[in-house]
């Protein structure tokens, strides 16, 4: 730049060679103003505008105010040269702010260069955007990042700087983008295959998640798979390993990722999470060559440990790495002692066995004493959090001596915590007294009104506290220096309770007003007042000392204090009143208990702990405080029902290709147990997601069947506008559409496959299977369903060498008013020998729709070309043609009903036309017995909870649900299964608000059962 144009060299030599700043401000006076006068004038190119420009740009630097060149910097923006663009574009951040009114001017051309095809263009746009980052511009211009992160055209390069800025607008104006309709592509991206951009995705995903865990439950599955393929496949590219770690940042972001989510129910899950857990435990015994090979393994290894913690604190893994932390906090090197305090707080925290801990409590008092202050404070917290009854005495008076010679930015927390362990872990009346008044004593400044207040709230309402209290705080007032907190308690205390130590020699009334009083010099107005009240009790509980105090509001009459004089002058009117009135003894009588409330202290605490950091997935103190504050973040995340398309892994297929990008020297760990990764479906064949409802008491059985009321929040996969949005798959080329005509006739009329009914029956009450295969192809289909949405993963797989090319995919859909379902990208034109691909469909039921043959069902069309063009024959076109396994009970929900509810519904719905019944020939099993445990299987497969207790005998089968349709509302279903061995035969009844509802479920549930039409027995 400095080559090109000289005039800004000159500038800045000319500045440069100025020895004072008069000279430097006159040199810079005289330039604004010939610029000025140039811009004035107009006429000026691209290069000239861009030289003066650079000129004020360099003005500003320096810290001088300019206030020129603001229009022709938003004019250089728009220029086609990428060095006139890049100085508009610095000159826009620097003299420009978030509010300024040019902003509105620039946004166009930040769009105009967010959608250019040119990487450098989109680049320089995100930095801008980011920097500025006004509300304005993030309703306006957050939608185009979003876009340029989510494109398939855009680079890894565009889309990590458009992650980043997303995430910088976010932080500044959380409200204004609608994360919840992007969670769903935001959290695809940490499939791609671009490390850099899957680490600025888990940043971007860890921020947003924090406020909507329901809309990014499906980053749960995604993020334990690659933690595994990054732990154990060795799917690491060379540039991301650091001194022989795998990406460490990648492994530290998923692994926090994973604290803010509740433990997964799924077994398996937890298994895989642990294994790898193990794995990066095991991997960092190795002795590291250097400090880099030191501080990559221990940063990943304490996240990792935090995450053990945070699943299952009492497990076999956080025990092994107890055993780690132990040493680490003897460490030489500050971080590891830090981070090894830091991990020992967790597991103290939310553990409910403490005795790992506690092994090394001398090892941590001893930190308190440690040269950096940020390890003294992590031993602070970890005290805190491993204090129990046992240790409360050891713990409490190690903190208050080392109170004394604490810093100063320490002591205030300090003094909360020593009162918060005082008070909860105080086993003796005495010790609680003598801490506190010692803590109020040493601490001095640093002890907050909530302190003391809570010390005279706790005395109040503990009668056996009262009498040792008033003489403890008796024998502090006596000390020559005394804190003004210290006569703030002495003087409540004193005044409700001195009368209990008044007969106690040295205790006497003038003895207890003369320790107090010698005080009163050195406190404050308030504090004066809180005297004046100890006073006037007084004059009621001592009348020997009446006359000292009559003296004292006399001459408060008349100081300046307004509060004080009113008091003083209410009060000597009480106190001249006649002995035989009793208002004084009325007004003066003792303070009743206080209402039971949690305690100030540790709200305050906790609020304290929020200001100070970034959101920690736990809080420094014990299980009982982490037990509610996880309750209330995870009130409205229910488990188990998060997107789970990430986690649906391929159907094998017997020539699956295996794709390693890592370096050959890493040492592979090995998995310590066999966890499937279809196991992280939060939903399985067997039956529903858990915890859907507890009950159908809101639903309205007397003849309406749409709802008023929701009784399930919408599942946060999508809505119906983004549905109709979604990209449609491109026609077959020309050439390949009169191959299939040439070959079948009409494209639409392809006969269905044959041998699929045996695979759909099979789908109808399961969510994963086989939809169709012959000896070049296989397709298996995994789904999801929540409320009314849906969602299905397709896999195509090649079984042979060729190349499946021209592939083609469409969905015929004859009900489209009641169902929608469409691709959610286009599909991929070519499979390769041996591959398999993946095809994700989404679904929305709006109503009513029932049968399964044609016309009746979504019908998924399939064709490609199979062979060279260089062949004998030419490549051989296919058309294969298969209904997709979508019916109405895929959007049923199952719900939990007692017996008495359950007869109560049954009789509201009533019989016919809302009763659905057929009696229909089944099948037993080889020892003559009716198969329960496939009925049962088949009714949970369609979705209906299967309710325990309600008939007597074990074969019959009772069962509950509702319906979830976006237009037609809710509709309760209810069933009985009963079967008859002797007879052979099965008496199936459904009974819902909708009798269209009642028939069809009716046939869904009966027909994989019935003899004459199951397709699968």
């Amino acid at each position: 730049m400095a080559t090109s144009m000289r005039g800004l060299t000159q500038y800045i030599s000319d500045l440069r060679a100025c020895r004072v700043r008069e000279l430097e401000e006159k040199r810079i006076n005289r330039e604004m103003a010939h610029i000025r006068q140039k811009f004035k004038d107009g006429n000026l190119d691209g290069y000239q505008k861009k030289k003066y420009l650079a000129k004020v740009v360099f003005t500003y630097i320096l810290g001088y105010k300019v206030d020129v060149g603001h229009m022709e910097a938003v004019n250089l923006i728009s220029s086609q040269k990428y060095s006139e663009k890049q100085i508009g574009y610095l000159a826009c951040t620097l003299l420009m702010h978030e509010n300024s009114d040019l902003v509105r001017l620039v946004i166009n051309s930040f769009r105009k260069d967010l959608e250019d095809h040119n990487e450098i263009n989109n680049c320089l746009a995100l930095h801008a955007i980011a920097t500025l980052g006004g509300k304005e511009m993030a309703e306006a211009l957050g939608e185009n990042v979003y876009r340029a992160m989510i494109s398939q055209t855009s680079t890894a390069f565009v889309k990590k700087k458009a992650a980043l800025t997303l995430l910088r607008l976010y932080r500044k104006h959380p409200t204004v983008l609608p994360i919840s309709e992007w969670a769903e592509r935001i959290v695809a991206m940490l499939d791609d295959y671009d490390h850099g951009v899957v680490l600025t995705a888990a940043t971007l995903i860890t921020t947003m998640a924090q406020a909507d865990l329901e809309a990014f439950s499906g980053c749960y599955q995604k993020a334990v798979r690659r933690l595994d393929k990054v732990v154990f496949d060795q799917e690491t590219p060379a540039e991301y390993i650091y001194y022989k770690v795998p990406n460490p940042w990648l492994q530290i972001k998923l692994l926090r990722l994973l604290q803010y989510y509740p433990p997964p129910d799924n077994v398996e899950v937890i298994e895989m999470v642990n294994g790898i857990i193990q794995a990066i435990i095991d991997s960092s015994q190795e002795t590291p060559r250097n400090v880099q090979h030191n501080n990559a393994q221990n940063s990943v290894l304490f996240e990792a440990i935090n995450l053990a913690i945070h699943i299952d604190p009492e497990s076999r893994v956080v025990h092994n790495a107890s055993v780690l932390l132990g040493r680490f906090i003897l460490a030489k090197e500050t971080n590891v002692r830090y981070l090894g305090l830091d991990a020992m707080a967790h597991l103290a925290a939310t553990s409910s066995s403490l005795e790992a801990v506690k092994k090394h409590q001398n090892i941590i008092i001893q930190s308190l004493k440690d040269r950096d202050i940020s390890v003294r404070r992590r031993a602070l917290d970890l005290l805190y959090s491993m204090c129990d009854t046992s240790n409360s005495k050891v713990i409490v008076g190690e903190l208050v001596r080392y109170l004394q010679v604490a810093d100063y930015n320490l002591r205030e927390e300090m003094v909360l915590k020593i009162a918060i362990l005082t008070e909860r872990f105080a086993t003796e009346y005495e010790w609680y007294v003598d801490t506190i008044l010692q803590l109020i004593a040493a601490a001095g400044d640093h002890v907050g009104a909530e302190v003391w207040y809570r010390v005279v709230q706790l005395v109040t309402n503990n009668e056996d506290l009262q009498t040792y209290a008033a003489s403890a705080v008796f024998q502090h007032l006596q000390a020559s220096a005394c804190h003004e907190n210290m006569i703030r308690v002495g003087g409540y205390i004193l005044g409700e309770f001195g009368h209990l130590i008044a007969n106690e020699q040295g205790c006497s009334p003038i003895e207890q007003f003369h320790a107090l009083h010698s005080k009163v010099n050195l406190c404050t107005a308030p504090t004066r007042a809180l005297l004046l009240t100890t006073y006037i009790k007084w004059v009621n509980l001592f009348p020997e000392i009446k006359d000292h105090l009559v003296n004292i509001f006399e001459r408060y009459t008349h100081v300046l204090d307004a509060e004080l004089q009113q008091r003083a002058c209410e009060y000597l009117a009480l106190s001249q009143r006649g002995e035989d009135d009793d208002l004084l003894a009325t007004i003066c009588d003792e303070m009743p208990i206080f209402p039971e409330r949690e305690s100030a202290l540790v709200n305050r605490l906790h609020k304290r702990g929020e200001q100070a950091q970034d959101k920690r997935t736990w809080i420094i103190g014990h299980k009982e405080d982490n037990k509610g504050r996880e309750a209330e973040r995870f009130k409205n995340f229910r488990k188990g029902t998060g997107d789970s398309s990430s986690a649906l892994s391929p159907v094998e297929v017997p020539t699956a290709l295996a794709h390693a990008h890592s370096s050959s020297s890493l040492q592979v760990p090995q998995r310590s147990a066999s966890a499937n990764v279809d196991a992280m479906m939060g939903t399985t064949s067997s039956g529903p997601a858990e915890d859907i409802m507890s009950s159908l008491a809101d639903l309205d059985l007397t003849g309406n069947n749409i709802q008023d009321e929701p009784l399930l929040a919408t599942a946060p996969t999508g809505t119906a506008t983004e549905l109709a949005q979604l990209s449609e798959p491109a026609p077959p080329s020309p050439a390949v559409a009169q191959a299939y005509q040439s070959q079948t006739g009409v494209l639409s009329n392809n006969p269905i496959a044959n041998g699929s009914s045996m695979w759909l029956e099979r789908l109808s009450y399961s969510n994963e299977g086989i939809l169709y295969e012959d000896s070049q192809i296989q397709i298996g289909v995994k789904a999801e369903y929540h409320g009314h949405l849906g969602r299905l993963a397709l896999f195509f797989g090649n079984k042979i060498d060729s190349s499946f090319r021209n592939f083609f995919a469409s969905i015929d859909n004859p009900i489209s008013s009641a169902l929608t379902a469409s691709f959610h990208d286009a599909p991929i034109s070519e499979i390769a020998g041996g591959a398999q691909i993946q095809e994700m469909i989404h679904v929305e039921c709006k109503d009513y729709f029932g049968g399964g043959g044609l016309g009746q069902i979504p019908v998924l069309r399939i064709s490609y070309l199979v062979g060279d063009e260089d062949g004998a024959g030419g490549p051989e076109p296919r058309t294969l043609v298969l209904r997709l396994p979508i019916t109405l009970s895929r959007f049923v929900e199952g719900v939990t009903l007692e017996s008495a509810p359950f007869f109560e519904r049954w009789k509201i719905i009533g019989g016919p036309p809302r009763e659905a019944q057929t009696i229909f020939p089944i099948k037993l099993g080889s020892a003559g017995e009716v198969d329960v445990s496939r009925n049962t299987r088949i009714v949970s497969g369609n979705r209906l909870s299967v309710l325990s207790g309600i008939d007597p005998k074990h074969e019959n089968i009772v069962f509950a649900g509702v319906l979830h349709m976006s237009a037609g509302g809710k509709v309760g279903i209810l069933g009985r299964l009963e079967p008859n061995k002797d007879a052979k035969l099965c008496r199936l009844t459904i009974r819902s608000t909708n009798e269209h509802v009642s028939a069809e479920m009716l046939r869904l549930t009966s027909k994989p059962i019935n003899i004459d039409t199951a397709a699968s027995l």
